[in-house]
């Protein structure tokens, strides 16, 4: 599939249309490193998540031209908005994960509830690709 820059028409990338095995390695190399990720401490999750804002910052330049070129957004609002609002999206959940915790309650003299939460597996996401650049 041919992404087209809506300003002037020309070809801009080739996306490739992902077939059904495409998905089942993709969900399979998710799978695996669901592995390894479940067992990253907080701290370094959010170490990796800040790293990923950072490096959106240190390009904000080349992601905001790309993303202008394709979908004709005007560079003021891809640089000014989508891209510095997707970096910040990484800060935000890394603040987050450093902040849930687990709970305990007692319900009764008998009774405790342990609440957990941690990773449970892959998920598939369909985003609105009206704003591409958003996480």
């Amino acid at each position: 599939m041919t992404s087209y820059n809506p300003g002037n028409g020309e070809a801009l990338a080739q996306i490739v249309d992902a077939s059904n095995e495409d998905v089942d390695r993709a969900v399979a190399a998710a799978t695996k490193a669901l592995e390894t990720w479940r067992k990253t401490s907080i701290v370094e999750r959010s170490n990796i998540l800040l790293k990923i804002a950072d490096l959106i910052d240190e390009n904000t330049d080349y992601l905001a031209t790309v993303e202008t070129l394709d979908n004709g957004k005007p560079i003021r609002e891809t640089s000014k908005v989508d891209v510095p609002l997707a970096a910040n999206h990484f800060r935000y959940f890394a603040g987050v994960i450093r902040s849930e915790e687990g709970t305990a309650k007692q319900l009764d003299e008998h009774t405790l509830t342990i609440n957990l939460k941690e990773p449970i597996g892959v998920v598939g996401q369909i985003i609105p690709w009206n704003f591409p650049f958003y996480p």
